[in-house]
Order: C-alpha cells, then sequence, then structure tokens
C-alpha cells in the first residue's frame, strides 16, 4: 500500500536532509541577492527512512525481528540546464539480519516523489533496492538510485514576484523594513514554485505505524 499524498504533506515537512535550493539572502540594501535555484530540494520525509521485517511477519514482538535496514548518504545530483530539470537521487540502504546462517538476498520497495509546494504530491516513482548477506555475515549495504524530473516554467517565479524581492529598498521607504516573504501573495508564488524530491522506504500501513510508535 503507497503513503497517501496527506501522509507526505505531513511529514515532509518534519525531515529534510539535504538541499540544492535556498530561501534568499539579503544584500546590503534590503534586496535579496540570491534567491533560490530552480532545483528540487532533496530529503526523507520523517518515519520513512526506516523499515523492520518480522518472523512472522505478523508478529511486532522485538523476538520475532528478522531484517532492519535504515536509509542513508542521501546525495543529489541536479541538471537545470533544460525545460526539464532532472535530479537523481542516490542513497545508500544498511541492513542488520537476526540470523547469520546461509547467504541471503533482501529486496526493500522505495518510493521517489515529487511534491509541491510542501503539500501537492506531483509525481511517484516506486523502486528496489536489493541487498546481499553473505554466508556467516549479519550485515549488509547496498546503494539505490532515483530521478525526478520539475518543468522549468513551473519551477520559475513569475517576474513581477522576482522584482518584488529582489528590489532594492533605501532606509526611511515606508516597506523598507518589511521582509516582501511577508505578503501571503509572495509568499503563496514562492511555494508554488518550490518542489522537493523526497526518497524513503515504500511502507504498508502498518509499517508506517511501527515507526511512528517504537
Amino acid at each position: 500500500m503507497f503513503l497517501t499524498g496527506r501522509k507526505f504533506a505531513a511529514s515532509a515537512l518534519l525531515t529534510l536532509l539535504a538541499g540544492c535550493s535556498s530561501v534568499g539572502e539579503f544584500d546590503e540594501t534590503g534586496g535579496i541577492s540570491a534567491i533560490r535555484s530552480a532545483c528540487p530540494t532533496v530529503g526523507v520525509p520523517a518515519a520513512t527512512g526506516d523499515i523492520t521485517l518480522f518472523n512472522p511477519p505478523q508478529s511486532r514482538d522485538a523476538k520475532a525481528i528478522d531484517v532492519t535496514a535504515t536509509l542513508t548518504n542521501v546525495r543529489s545530483t541536479c541538471n537545470d540546464q533544460s525545460d526539464d530539470i532532472a535530479t537523481t537521487v542516490t542513497f545508500e540502504v544498511r541492513a542488520r539480519r537476526a540470523s547469520a546462517e546461509g547467504a541471503r538476498d533482501v529486496t526493500l520497495p522505495f518510493f521517489v516523489v515529487v511534491m509541491q509546494g510542501g503539500t501537492a504530491v506531483v509525481a511517484k516513482r516506486i523502486g528496489h533496492v536489493t541487498l546481499h548477506f553473505d554466508a556467516g555475515s549479519l550485515r549488509a549495504s547496498a546503494t539505490g538510485t532515483g530521478g525526478a524530473s520539475v518543468d522549468r516554467s513551473a519551477a520559475t517565479l513569475p517576474k513581477e514576484v522576482r522584482a518584488k524581492l529582489t528590489e532594492k529598498r533605501k532606509a526611511g521607504d515606508q516597506d523598507a523594513a518589511t521582509d516582501p516573504l511577508t505578503r501571503p501573495e509572495i509568499r503563496q508564488a514562492v511555494a508554488r514554485a518550490t518542489f522537493e524530491a523526497l526518497v524513503g522506504f515504500q511502507l504498508t500501513d502498518d509499517q508506517l505505524k511501527y515507526n511512528a510508535t517504537r
């Protein structure tokens, strides 16, 4: 079962690991000199960076834990030179199993979701990463890769909004001490043009509940 957009929206606001965009930096005249990158911020939604497998599957007893895995070392590369802004997300999965008996492969599902404005899921892809445990080994690791694409026009601020954010303000002006991002229409425009590429384990409802309550 996939996570719903509502669950993504709530969790994405809680945990962001890394990013390649910035809100803005004020220069000495009060204008914002560096607004943002068109590349999406990359992160892991809360409660989706860990997965626990049980044996038997329906048990939630600590003694029944079979495999645990963590998604870490999230990295991204972004090509923003074309109309389609392509982001490649790479990450590492580190896992531990309860028994070292025999060699074993474990395949885990993961998602890459594109969110707009922190609330709207606009695209989602499911992938799989396979871990190989050597005989006698309790630990294994593997690298996963996913991709996300954002339309440049959607990630570009309107000219009038950019002009308002970057305009120079002089001391004594009526709005000299007012951050333009406090204006609802400016803030909403920035949100609409802001995208996130989020990666995490594709959890069932029971697995998500386990992560949230353990």
